[in-house]
């Protein structure tokens, strides 16, 4: 009998106790099979109890390290979530003192998400609040604005005359002794229009409001008339003004002459102002050209009072001086320089200083403009001082501010220029039915019929006469509405007689 077919385990034990007179017999070897089988299934389940035993274990090991993992993951998130709502009720005046309804970080987190909803609503009414607030204050804002706009009219419109006859009176033979309360008379009305200048400019600037033109200017004419229109102010501090401009520098450029009139003329007053019997240098220099710009240097030096090392970032501060000595013994608004430092960074620019107390000051920036192919203008602009002439220009100055028209009538004649006034917009249309003009100068606030309305109906019948703006208002709305119903040019009042020259020159046929 072969025992190899049984189990393993049968096959030992019947080899070793069974008889061998019985080992062939058919009943046995029948028994043996059946209870090998046995053997064998037993083995079987075995290994699948095993087997199942075995990966079940792996399972609830895995799945209970993945429960500790998401009570860790909640455990984590409760305590940001807290943190993250102390962190929208803080106070920077005092700590966060927040009571939750679940002390601990285990228990249900609805609790806390019910916290955070009623912080959520407490900061939507603070959103709301502060919204209105917001509103409030731009409301405010267009006030003062309004408020501004208007001041400046009713200011400037008596200023014009007050400006304009004082150069008159300075230009016309007058006897010697009138010559000092002359020089005070023009000396102050340019002292308050600078003041209203300045702060009707920062009101802008602070408004976002100023808008840059781009126009081709004579850098060297420009800087040289702001020299001029500075010169007296300087002879009468005892003060010397030397202009230094590069051989290099491009006859034109295209730029905001306006603007950079603007930076150049406080920078050279201020010089003026705080130097005594000294030495004031502008220097106009060529840094670099690039293929379609280029970068020039300015420079303003005094050898005046100077600035202390500790006080040079405050003096571009508004409504700051370097100490308050400074505004009894010399006035000013304190606006100058802080204007100058903002309408430079508008223009991705910056101005320094470099100074030593009583060792004078150096004030310099550089500017990029945009090269032009002009080579000369068709009309040269007169210096400033130089004696002008009109003659053969035919204009029409349309104004019903009596003061005004005197001074703009005085002169235009002592340009040689031909006038005719008319006192409202109606009456200038019937005028320019009746007869050509070269130029018209027209006020924008007038009785009757207003500037704007008069220019709207003159353009459906001559689309060519130059119509320039006067107007007490600066503001960029009552600008572009002028160009809007086809003025060409603008000019503010008041305004001194070489502005107005230089606007007539550029539209004189």
């Amino acid at each position: 009998m072969s025992l190899s077919n049984y189990h393993k385990l049968l096959a030992k034990q019947a080899s070793r106790l069974l008889p061998e007179e019985l080992a062939g017999h058919p009943a046995l070897l029948k028994f043996l099979a059946l209870v090998s089988n046995t053997y064998q299934s037993f083995e079987r389940d075995k290994k699948i109890s095993e087997h199942a035993f075995s990966v079940s274990e792996k399972e609830y090991q895995e799945v209970t390290l993945h429960l500790q993992q998401q009570i860790q993951i909640r455990h984590q998130s409760i305590l940001k979530l807290k943190k993250v709502i102390r962190s929208l009720d803080r106070n920077d005046q005092e700590p966060p003192d927040i009571e939750f309804p679940c002390k601990d970080p285990d228990e249900d987190l609805i609790g806390v998400i019910s916290f955070l909803e009623e912080q959520i609503r407490k900061t939507k009414t603070l959103e709301t609040e502060l919204i209105l607030a917001k509103e409030a204050a731009e409301k405010a804002a267009r006030a003062k604005s309004d408020f501004l706009s208007v001041m400046s009219h009713e200011i400037r419109t008596p200023l014009n005359a007050i400006t304009g006859l004082s150069h008159l009176l300075m230009e016309e033979e007058h006897y010697p002794h009138q010559t000092e309360n002359m020089t005070a008379l023009r000396l102050s009305a340019d002292n308050l229009l600078h003041l209203i200048n300045d702060i009707l400019d920062f009101g802008k600037i602070e408004e976002g409001k100023i808008v840059f033109s781009e126009k081709d200017m004579d850098l060297r004419r420009l800087v040289t008339n702001i020299k001029m229109a500075n010169r007296i102010h300087a002879d009468e501090r005892g003060n010397k003004i030397e202009l230094i401009l590069d051989n290099e520098l491009p006859p034109f450029v295209r730029g905001d002459d306006m603007r950079l009139g603007q930076v150049l003329n406080n920078l050279i007053s201020n010089a003026v102002k705080f130097t005594q019997n000294g030495q004031i240098t502008v220097e106009v220099l060529l840094n670099k050209v690039n293929e379609s710009t280029v970068t020039i240097d300015f420079s303003v030096t005094d050898t005046g009072i100077g600035i202390e090392k500790g006080k040079q970032e405050l003096i571009f501060e508004r409504f700051a001086q370097a100490n308050s000595e400074i505004t009894r013994e010399f006035g000013g608004s304190g606006l100058g320089l802080s204007i100058v430092k903002r309408l430079l960074n508008l223009q991705n620019s910056d101005i320094y200083v470099d100074s030593e107390a009583g060792s004078g000051s150096r004030f310099f920036f550089s500017l990029n403009f945009k090269k032009t192919a002009l080579c000369r203008q068709e009309h040269s602009l007169p210096l400033f001082g130089e004696r002008a002439d009109l003659k053969g220009l035919k204009i029409l100055l349309v104004e019903d501010v009596e003061f005004n028209v005197l001074v703009a009538e005085k002169m235009l004649s002592k340009w040689n220029a031909r006038v005719a006034t008319a006192s409202n917009g109606l009456k200038a249309l019937g005028k320019l039915k009746e007869d050509n003009f070269d130029i018209v100068l027209m006020d924008l606030q007038m009785p009757v019929m207003d500037g704007y309305t008069a220019t709207t109906h003159i353009r459906e019948f001559d689309k060519t006469t130059p119509i320039i703006a006067l107007t007490a208002s600066t503001s960029m709305e009552i600008q572009q509405k002028a160009f809007d119903c086809g003025m060409t040019d603008y000019l503010s009042k008041p305004f001194n007689p070489n502005d107005l020259l230089n606007t007539i020159l550029k539209y004189a046929r």
